[in-house]
């Protein structure tokens, strides 16, 4: 079973704001068995929309659409809907009530023409109620394809996929299992990957997909398969997946559908009873996010800091000063000294750290623009390594900040092989 998703309005076009909608329509379809074939952005114009749902019906069997569902005349999505399917607009009263028990209960004042204008829906659609906003979603059929219309807001888009779309879609279509699976690698790039799993690759039943999904650092490998039994599918695919894990382990850190490397890592903490601290110069407090943004964190986790200025890694830290002279700033000694430092001002059992030249200009060391050295100070001691990471900046701090939790998860590893 096939969908498209349709987002339209100009601000996604012109790069004003990104289109998260599609990514997260196309992930719950891909859940109950509808595989996205195309995604399109289209512009708030009616003969751009009028084309690209002739278009989409000409390929698919449901077709979402989201924005242009605004109560202000650039929003011509219901007007255009009213042409394609050679309908009017009506006056819907449940849509009425519930915009005025929405101003009732939240806005505290009586909803604006505008607002109501919004009740104002194409008579041949099926109204899908909206419980976070005024703009209902619609449900409508030319053929043997369906036409679902959802605001453009993500929230509002979020509750009426939930509560309706993908509900009346399981009730409507007969759908096959589409089963993913995703490996997690750090530490080797796709080429390397690809050309020692080749002959496994080669090897691989017709339905069984391989996709490569590099990003700095890491590469996912993702095995995709889709049947009528659920059962079978699944077998299928983690038989492969046993078969591939001995040419793969020495880099795989676990499954997407486990959590990223940051989760692996924080688990390994937790289970072990251990706890980290970060100082971080080149990276910025990047390593240090990536496990403050999950939930728990404080069980492990006892704080960083951020000695960007040279001095601030002496004054801060305690890192001596003839260490910076005799060696640089950007150097394993002073990475180090700095893991050792912080792993003692918190008394952590593991310790991050970063020091290099993210650029694109040279600061208080020579170290050509990509250099970064990477510490991680632990009961067994310090390790070092030296990583070139190229010119971009962005690309340098990710780069090392993924390195940085590859390095980590690594001797807890071997840690806790040690102590069994």
């Amino acid at each position: 079973m096939q969908a498209e998703i349709i987002t339209i309005g100009d601000e996604i076009l012109i790069g004003q704001i990104v289109d998260t909608n599609s990514a997260y329509i196309a992930t719950e379809l891909n859940k109950i068995g509808v595989q996205v074939y195309q995604i399109t952005s289209v512009q708030d114009e009616r003969e751009h929309i009028l084309d690209a749902l002739a278009k989409a019906k000409e390929r698919s069997q449901v077709v979402i659409v989201t924005g242009g569902l605004g109560p202000t005349k650039d929003d011509i999505t219901k007007q255009t809907f009213c042409e394609f399917f050679d309908d009017h607009l009506i006056e819907n009263a449940e849509v009425v009530k519930q915009i005025h028990e929405l101003f009732a209960t939240y806005v505290k004042r009586k909803p604006l023409p505008a607002n109501l204008t919004q009740a104002m829906v194409p008579s041949k659609a099926v109204i899908l109620p909206n419980q976070h906003g005024t703009a209902p979603g619609m449900w409508m059929q030319q053929d043997e394809a369906v036409f679902i219309s959802l605001p453009g807001v993500p929230y509002e888009m979020k509750g009426l996929m939930q509560d309706s779309v993908l509900p009346k879609l399981q009730q409507t279509f007969d759908r096959p299992f589409i089963y993913h699976k995703t490996l997690l690698t750090y530490g080797e790039g796709e080429s390397t990957i690809a050309d020692r799993i080749e002959a496994w690759e080669d090897a691989l039943p017709a339905n069984i997909k391989l996709a490569y999904l590099p990003s700095l650092g890491r590469v996912r490998l993702r095995l995709s398969a889709k049947g009528s039994d659920q059962q079978e599918v699944i077998a299928a695919v983690e038989a492969q997946i046993k078969t591939l894990m001995p040419m793969v382990e020495h880099i795989f850190v676990g499954f997407e559908e486990d959590g990223a490397i940051e989760e692996s890592v924080a688990k390994l903490l937790i289970e072990g009873g251990k706890t980290l601290s970060i100082a971080e110069s080149c990276t910025g407090g990047r390593i240090a996010q990536t496990f403050i943004s999950r939930s728990g964190a404080s069980a492990y986790f006892k704080g960083g800091i951020t000695p960007y200025e040279t001095q601030m890694k002496v004054k801060l830290l305690g890192v001596s000063q003839e260490i910076i002279d005799d060696h640089s700033v950007v150097s394993a000694e002073v990475a180090a000294a700095m893991a050792t430092q912080v792993r003692e001002l918190f008394g952590s059992d593991y310790a991050i750290s970063t020091t290099g030249n993210a650029g694109p200009s040279l600061g208080d060391s020579a170290a050509p623009v990509g250099t970064v050295f990477i510490g991680i100070a632990g009961p067994e001691g310090v390790v070092t390594e030296e990583h070139r990471f190229g010119k971009n900046r962005e690309k340098v701090i990710q780069r090392a900040t993924n390195k940085a939790l590859e390095l980590l998860r690594k001797q807890l590893v071997k840690a806790t092989v040690t102590e069994q």
